[in-house]
């Protein structure tokens, strides 16, 4: 992927600040069992906004300028949601890839071999990002306007 929204890394003496927010992941296997089939899936529990135990998954929420139009997406939904993409495979305690409150970051994930999991946003995030985006201001994508003339056929 091109970017990372989350670092795993030692989080001692990293605190909350504008761009960045430590946080911690509960994520269980549980199994679904549909007939006479079972299956182990990855749920995501909680998200605590503080990390208190370092034997649990953990991450670090980074806020990106260039990504200001998907957080206002993103915050004006129904139901905000922040996104947690984990490698697929059986264990339990991974240490997600990626964290992310933007759709289409987590959407780059969806091809390959990685397990994207949701959770809705708690309110404290989201008035972290309304002042991010207060701060930094809205991201509007401009199209470029066409010269005149381009794409009509020259009447001769």
């Amino acid at each position: 992927m091109t970017k990372s929204n989350c670092v795993y890394q030692e989080l001692n003496g990293l605190h909350k600040s504008e761009t960045l927010w430590p946080i911690q992941l509960d994520v269980k296997l549980v199994e679904k069992s549909n007939g006479r089939w079972s299956l182990l899936q990855r749920e995501l529990q909680g998200i605590r906004l503080s990390v208190d135990d370092t034997s649990k998954p953990h991450a670090i929420l980074e806020l990106h300028r260039d990504e200001r139009t998907d957080y206002r997406f993103n915050l004006s939904s129904h139901d905000p949601k922040l996104f947690a993409v984990f490698e697929n495979n059986e264990q339990v305690d991974l240490q997600p890839l990626v964290v992310t409150a933007s759709q289409s970051v987590a959407a780059q994930y969806l091809d390959g071999d990685y397990v994207v999991l949701s959770k809705p946003m708690p309110l404290p995030v989201q008035a972290w990002m309304e002042a991010f985006i207060g701060r930094n201001g809205e991201l509007l994508e401009q199209r470029r306007k066409k010269r005149k003339g381009a794409g009509r056929a020259s009447g001769k």
